[in-house]
């Protein structure tokens, strides 16, 4: 019987963990040893496109690259980790529960949405899965049916991170071109911080500011949420915004299925994790992209739940879980490199690099690195063995 890697989830570092792990089994010879992927479905969806219009094709199908590479994949959805019996629990496609054993497991099952707020979840959009930027976007369609009112016209984007800048910016050109160059759009971004873009450097900050002074999207600053209702946002401090589309963009955790595991985990969630990317106290248990918390260099650094760190993340553990399985030495997870791609709609990008977020392109030059990234670099490799291993090395340049 063949000797079973386990990976849950096909996102980015579900992705890479499979063809690393691959990739490494396949350069010793070893046939006995089986990766395996356990997803919803057989395909990377893009999660960093799902702020843009066209959400639904935001999906690469990954089937015909594990066949190239070797990789089996199982259609379901984990619901239970059984780590004493070294198993895992799932329901199929046919919504039929099933079993299957593993000797390592790599957990790689991604964050969501957290919805915190009261009416939330009744009333809130959001872009976190393709299902729910699909159906934001539908709406956002239809808003052109609905009788003229400051509600309609009207669009709050809760929390002023990453993805709620980029829908931010984004959202006026797509509200005009449903709703006319004369509808009064407004654009909200209702964010806890006291400057724009606070949780930035100050350089990008202030690029951040001028993006959304020039594009007319307004900041809510010191926004402390109470509720959320079919008429709008309703602040603690008093203030209500009437709008038909409140997007939420805050309260990311990672997935509840760390929870099952024993071991020690992060604010949001994530197993923390060793060197190799193993969860700390758990001999036959990896982690990674958003459900590792991991440390990226010797400056005190941990990787972000980014698609930059998951990809990455991937790579190594899907190296190293294999290499454990070998008996061969692991590659210590680094990442020394970081740098920043923010869309800012129709006004361009923001590109930076190093933790200390330097600006060091604007506008349509960073729009080019922009579309580069998010059309090219991150997708899925050729279905071509030697292409795909070779992508998946960790040792591979990246960014």
């Amino acid at each position: 019987m063949k000797q079973q890697v386990l990976i849950l989830g096909a996102g980015f570092a579900g992705m890479w963990a499979a063809l690393s792990a691959a990739r490494l089994t396949d350069l010793h010879d070893r046939g006995d040893i089986e990766i395996t992927v356990l997803a919803p479905q057989p395909e990377l969806r893009i999660r960093p496109r799902f702020y843009e219009a066209g959400v639904e094709s935001f999906a690469a199908p990954l089937l015909p690259l594990f066949a190239a590479t070797g990789v089996k994949f199982i259609a379901g959805s984990a619901r239970e980790i059984d780590v004493a019996s070294k198993q895992v629990w799932y329901h199929t496609t046919q919504d039929q529960l099933a079993v299957i054993n593993y000797d390592k497991l790599v957990l790689a099952t991604g964050s969501h949405i957290n919805p915190i707020f009261p009416g939330a979840k009744e009333h809130a959009f959001d872009v976190d899965q393709l299902e729910s930027a699909a159906r934001l976007e539908k709406h956002l369609n239809q808003l052109a049916q609905q009788p003229a009112s400051e509600a309609r016209n009207t669009v709050v984007v809760c929390g002023g991170g990453f993805t709620g800048i980029e829908l931010a910016t984004e959202l006026p050109a797509r509200l005009r071109a449903i709703l006319g160059d004369a509808a009064p759009i407004r654009v909200v971004i209702a964010d806890r911080s006291p400057v724009v873009g606070g949780r930035y450097s100050e350089e990008l900050c202030h690029v951040i500011k001028q993006a959304s002074d020039e594009l007319g999207v307004e900041w809510m600053l010191n926004a402390e949420i109470e509720a959320i209702d079919e008429r709008g946002v309703t602040f603690k401090n008093g203030d209500f915004i009437a709008s038909n589309t409140v997007v939420m963009t805050m309260g990311v955790q990672a997935s509840p299925l760390t929870a099952q595991i024993p071991a020690t985990r992060d604010a949001q969630g994530r197993l923390h994790v060793d060197q190799s990317l193993k969860v700390v106290g758990q001999p036959d248990i990896y982690a990674t992209g958003d459900v590792a918390y991991a440390r990226t260099d010797e400056k005190g650094n941990t990787a972000l739940m980014t698609c930059q760190h998951a990809i990455m993340l991937g790579r190594f553990v899907g190296n190293n879980v294999a290499a454990d399985m070998l008996g061969v030495a692991p590659l210590p997870y680094s990442q020394v490199n970081y740098v920043t791609c923010l869309d800012l709609g129709g006004w361009g990008a923001v590109y930076t690099e190093g933790w200390d977020q330097v600006v060091k392109s604007t506008r349509a030059e960073a729009k080019k690195i922009k579309i580069a990234i998010t059309s090219e670099l991150i997708y899925p490799p050729k279905a071509e063995k030697e292409v795909a291993f070779a992508a998946a090395d960790p040792l591979a340049p990246f960014v």
